[in-house]
């Protein structure tokens, strides 16, 4: 090979060769400082992945031997004190199950409430308790059923196209199999669907059972499942307060979890903006230096990449 030809073949090289090369191996700069990397310390171990996390089955006995305890213990203490309480009384255990419902949803409606200093006493406990802990658990047991549908749900989508070697079909639209999990649109659609229909199986039972026009059903309702209880409307007959005991308790949580649907798609959308950005953006001489945060001469791609990051964020 000549001298000619090989000063060409390095004044004009390949783009795409180029291009591989700089994927392929690191960007090294002009030694400037001579400094040695810090040796990282290896994170402390934190034993095998199954004590970390409770199985499912143990949470979800956790979760209701809990509220059990939590809704036993406040049906007995108010059970035998009824004289410390005023509202409307139907049952003692129906009205003491109803309370403590409506005291760990945290609605307030105003019909029954503590008059003695103990009463008073008691019911700041409970409710410390019931707003702090309980719904905690009871969340994470929403999770979990949610979870195990979602997982039932991609397993025979997943099957059914291995089956028939379909391609990208409507379906992808809303599931999204190669990642493992159903797209935030219709986890947002669902959540909704389910607040909607809370409020409308709501509505029926109040117009039949409480003898509430449609418009303050509604009303009732709706101020219910929001956990916003002004106080003007409540369940005041025994088979409305029997319905509210599990009506409230399912409805608030399916609020709690569509709002936080409704924050994880606003996550999502600027998440995916974010990487949209940096994707497409041109990487300057000042992004290579900024990359090269532990000064060590070189960087690699991924490097590129996380410092584009902080300099969006």
């Amino acid at each position: 090979m000549s001298l000619f030809s090989a000063t060409k073949q390095v004044t004009n090289p390949n783009p795409l060769s180029l291009s591989l090369s700089l994927f392929s191996a690191p960007i090294r700069f002009p030694e400037i400082e001579d400094v040695s990397p810090t040796p990282s310390t290896p994170p402390p171990s934190l034993g095998p992945p199954n004590t970390l996390l409770k199985k499912p089955g143990t949470l979800h006995r956790q979760g209701t031997f809990l509220l059990s305890m939590y809704l036993l213990l406040g049906v007995i203490i108010y059970s035998f004190n009824t004289d410390h309480f005023s509202g409307i009384e139907t049952h003692p255990v129906v009205d003491a199950l109803y309370f403590c419902i409506v005291t760990m949803c945290t609605i307030g409606y105003g019909d029954i409430t503590p008059l003695t200093p103990v009463s008073k006493v008691f019911a700041c406990v409970f409710v410390l308790v019931g707003f702090g802990f309980i719904d905690i658990l009871l969340s994470g047991l929403v999770n979990y059923v949610l979870d195990l549908q979602e997982s039932m749900i991609l397993t025979g989508i997943e099957m059914d196209k291995n089956r028939n070697h379909e391609g990208f079909s409507a379906t992808d639209y809303i599931f999204d199999v190669k990642k493992g999990r159903v797209r935030i649109r219709l986890k947002v659609g669902l959540a909704l669907g389910v607040v909607v229909l809370c409020i409308a199986v709501g509505t029926l039972v109040l117009y039949f059972l409480e003898d509430l026009d449609w418009i303050d059903s509604v009303y009732l309702a709706v101020m219910s499942v929001t956990t916003v209880g002004y106080g003007d409307r409540a369940f005041k007959t025994l088979p409305g307060r029997l319905f509210a005991a599990i009506w409230l308790l399912v409805s608030t949580l399916a609020v709690a979890r569509a709002f936080l649907y409704l924050a994880e798609a606003r996550i999502s959308k600027r998440h995916r903006r974010v990487t949209n950005w940096v994707l497409h953006r041109d990487i300057t001489v000042e992004d290579l230096l900024a990359a090269d945060m532990n000064n060590h001469g070189y960087i690699r791609c991924g490097s590129i990449l996380i410092s584009c990051l902080f300099l969006y964020v």
